[in-house]
């Protein structure tokens, strides 16, 4: 990922919480039947210090098979994104020179591959990601809700994803490389959208003027 420098995002706490907030992530692979791109929930967690991604994907889904553990992988994190138009800048209407573009937010996770078939460890990432996605629930379901024998045949139908980080780059454009009068016209046609993303874009580019 190209990111220049005005946009690069060099807060460690910041790229985190992209990851945990916008968690449902695409992995990019390489093996010999070419490039392959999977999309699937993870889970940031520290095991003994060290950040790892936690996931699981289908056992029919032979990607498991086809990457080698140990292989070099990225993970893609999509954050808030939305169109930004020359109209919102009011510099436009006195020199014309302005052209559309996008900001947006994107995490990207470099790391090694490992996959796991232990049962154990496949009930405690399920239990960590369900207790993630379930905590706004007003009752939350567990894992333990389901009869036991019906888990472990769930269990027994996927296998385990946790990647050793290696590299966490993000980049953050905002329009950063306008003039303020410009930022300040962004956030004021981003707070009357009714889209989610531009409202999140409006209060990041506000919080960097």
């Amino acid at each position: 990922m190209h990111i220049p420098s005005k946009f690069k995002q060099k807060n460690d706490n910041q790229l985190k919480n992209i990851i945990k907030e916008y968690s449902f992530a695409t992995l990019v692979t390489y093996s010999q039947s070419g490039i392959d791109a999977t999309h699937l929930p993870v889970i940031l967690r520290n095991i003994e210090g060290k950040d790892v991604i936690q996931a699981h994907i289908a056992k029919a889904n032979k990607l498991w098979q086809s990457v080698k553990s140990g292989s070099k992988v990225l993970l893609i994190f999509n954050g808030p994104n939305c169109y930004i138009s020359p109209n919102y800048y009011p510099t436009k209407k006195d020199s014309g020179k302005a052209v559309p573009t996008w900001n947006y937010v994107a995490v990207h996770v470099k790391g090694n591959i490992s996959f796991i078939h232990d049962e154990q460890w496949l009930r405690n990432m399920i239990d960590s990601l369900t207790d993630m996605h379930e905590s706004n629930q007003e009752v939350p379901w567990s894992i333990s809700d389901a009869p036991d024998s019906y888990i472990k045949k769930m269990l027994s139908a996927i296998v385990g994803i946790e990647i050793s980080i290696d590299s966490i780059d993000g980049q953050w454009k905002l329009s950063q490389n306008q003039p303020d009068i410009n930022k300040l016209g962004v956030v004021q046609a981003l707070q009357n959208s009714s889209d989610t993303d531009a409202l999140k874009i409006s209060e990041l580019v506000k919080g960097l003027m």
